[in-house]
């Protein structure tokens, strides 16, 4: 039997991961602190981003840098915000938000991704009108449902779903209502696992077998494309799907 990666190999395989995760943060901060101010008491999308950093031990140098990046006291590359939408084996619906200083770059990579595994890029608008913006908060198996709803209500959260098959809960508010519901939420005691304002399709599309596998390897491989930010899709994917 041949020997796995060593100790070093592993780390560095997980250094590399975080390393990515962190540029994509440090891009979005960018972008949000360009766009709204470098303020997070007055920009929201910006206090999104800073938590997200900072619950990724992100250190506060960093973050504070790549706001002065994006506000001019620092010289830095500027990114814009792209959107491509298309669709994945099954049918499945796939929104794709990308970061970038090179579209002509991203949409190459993003359309070889879906032409490799099956899938086709749409032209704009072509799926994304089947999709909602959402503030989500989501809390995993073992919370106290009466709890978290009760403080939700209290919030001023839209609704709260209960997965009856983990007992994991989402509280969903509207994009505006976000930071306010979230501030309320941890202020009962209650920090969500992930909190992000995100697209939810209104309707899923059930896939198995091979095809989800399909649908499960382009998401992964559009996720881990360095412009690719965020991926957003309609499949109702089942265990079968991460065989």
């Amino acid at each position: 039997m041949g020997r796995g990666p060593s100790i070093e190999a592993r780390k560095n395989a997980v250094d590399a991961q975080r390393g990515k995760i962190f540029t994509k943060i440090i891009r979005e901060i960018g972008v949000a602190a360009r766009a709204g101010g470098g303020d997070p008491a007055a920009n929201p999308r910006l206090r999104t981003a800073i938590d997200k950093g900072l619950a990724g031990n992100m250190s506060k140098d960093v973050i504070e840098r790549a706001i002065k990046k994006a506000t001019g006291e620092l010289e830095g590359v500027e990114y814009e915000e792209v959107r491509y939408e298309g669709y994945a084996p099954g049918g499945v619906a796939v929104i794709v938000d990308c970061l970038t200083d090179n579209k002509v770059r991203t949409v190459a990579d993003v359309r070889h991704a879906f032409s490799k595994l099956g899938g086709n890029l749409g032209t704009e608008g072509s799926v994304s009108f089947m999709f909602r913006k959402l503030g989500v908060m989501s809390f995993a198996a073992g919370a106290d449902e009466d709890k978290v709803t009760e403080a939700a209500i209290e919030a001023g959260a839209d609704d709260v779903v209960v997965y009856p098959e983990d007992g994991a809960i989402d509280v969903l508010t509207a994009p505006d209502a976000f930071a306010a519901v979230k501030a309320a939420m941890e202020a009962a005691g209650l920090t969500p696992d992930i909190a992000e304002v995100a697209y939810r399709a209104d309707n899923d599309i059930a896939v198995s077998g091979d095809t989800a596998q399909q649908v499960v390897k382009l998401l992964r491989w559009l996720e881990d494309l360095d412009d690719v930010q965020s991926v957003y899709s309609n499949a109702e994917l089942g265990a079968d799907a991460y065989a």
